[in-house]
């Protein structure tokens, strides 16, 4: 069993260094522009990643100023895939195997009612569906149906800030995210529950996955165990390695 459990430790390791030399290859490819437009000298390493970050945010700024609250194209439960395709930087034998009967979501920060939250609480919650495209950084995309509480209603029940800046997220597997409260707010951002009318399988986010079709996949955490309000930026799992932390399409 520990040779398996090592393998698995190794192929996750790998898939993390993979997208990590892709997050530096894409900045790679704006260091001369960058060089050019700051000044920079590039063997001064703290001098480059200042300005990367610099650029970053401002990508994120400029991002958030174009969002608003336009909306992702839906399209008919027709078009929905039933066998929606798993993803993750680690095989489907890895996949959290979470105890629905003991499950209860943490929550912390900005909020009223901090109180934790049951599977039945939550499910007794209004829901609603929708069939919108996930669209992933890996460069393939994919209609499914997701249903759910829309996550302003959830964030309005437990009393968040809602003039707060973000909204981050923990997950059972080790991941974590976080999104700006416009995009929280977001009249398509679901906390969903059920895919393709089923209540989520571990393969696909159970208990808990949060959908938002206006942003690309990474920003939609799965396996999620415990969320937060706050006014302090709290990162995520690929934007600390990289990615943009926006991450809209």
């Amino acid at each position: 069993m520990s040779g398996l459990k090592d393998s698995k430790d190794v192929l996750r390791q790998g898939a993390v260094r993979t997208i990590e030399r892709r997050a530096f290859l894409k900045q790679s490819l704006s260091l001369g522009a960058l060089t050019l437009l700051t000044g920079c000298d590039v063997t001064d390493q703290d001098s480059v990643q200042t300005a990367l970050n610099a650029v970053s945010r401002w990508n994120d700024r400029v991002q958030a100023a174009l969002f608003t609250h336009r909306l992702a194209p839906t399209y008919p439960e027709s078009a929905a895939v039933k066998d929606f395709r798993y993803n993750a930087y680690y095989g489907e034998d890895a996949v959290p195997k979470i105890d629905g009967a003991s499950f209860k979501l943490g929550l912390s920060g900005l909020i009223d009612n901090r109180r934790p939250w049951t599977l039945p609480e939550l499910y007794a919650l209004p829901q609603t569906s929708q069939v919108t495209r996930h669209v992933c950084v890996e460069g393939w995309s994919m209609i499914g149906k997701w249903t759910g509480v829309p996550f302003r209603t959830f964030l309005e029940r437990i009393g968040a800030d809602l003039s707060a800046k973000y909204v981050g997220f923990e997950c059972a597997d080790g991941y974590y995210s976080s999104i700006d409260m416009a995009s929280a707010l977001h009249p398509q951002t679901l906390l969903t529950f059920k895919i393709s009318n089923e209540i989520l399988a571990p393969k696909y986010g159970y208990p808990l996955k949060l959908r938002i079709p206006t942003k690309l996949g990474f920003k939609n955490p799965k396996w999620i165990t415990a969320m937060y309000v706050t006014n302090r930026f709290p990162g995520g799992f690929w934007e600390d390695r990289g990615y943009n932390w926006f991450g809209g399409i």
